[in-house]
């Protein structure tokens, strides 16, 4: 099966799509890497994943952010502003960042995404 393309994704959720848009740009920022939709999620990847788009409402049956950002990085990140960070094997941290606005997409975050994209070159 073909990938799906972003506005496919995020058909009927145009507020999702917006925050996208914002996360694609950070990191474009960073640098070259390749993007992949599927029916589940966005990822970016270079040699390996390094950022990836999902909305949990696909998964909830309750009202949540219209977008999260998880992010791979070889440390714990300490911001409060993680949803959630999970240690899925060692040295693989994976962050959950609920995006709810453009705005949550600061420096700070393209510092992060940047980070990613340099560890999965």
């Amino acid at each position: 099966m073909p990938d799906l393309s972003p506005p496919d994704f995020f058909k009927g959720n145009a507020r999702s799509f917006e925050l996208f848009e914002a996360v694609r740009k950070a990191v474009e920022e960073a640098g070259p890497s390749d993007m992949r939709t599927t029916k589940s999620q966005i990822a970016f990847r270079r040699k390996r994943g390094f950022a990836w788009v999902w909305m949990p409402e696909m998964y909830l049956k309750r009202e949540a952010a219209p977008l999260v950002l998880t992010v791979g990085l070889r440390r714990r990140d300490g911001s409060p502003r993680w949803k959630q960070v999970v240690e899925p094997y060692r040295g693989r941290f994976m962050h959950h960042l609920e995006v709810y606005a453009v705005g949550d997409i600061d420096e700070e975050v393209h510092t992060w995404i940047a980070e990613a994209w340099a560890l999965a070159g």
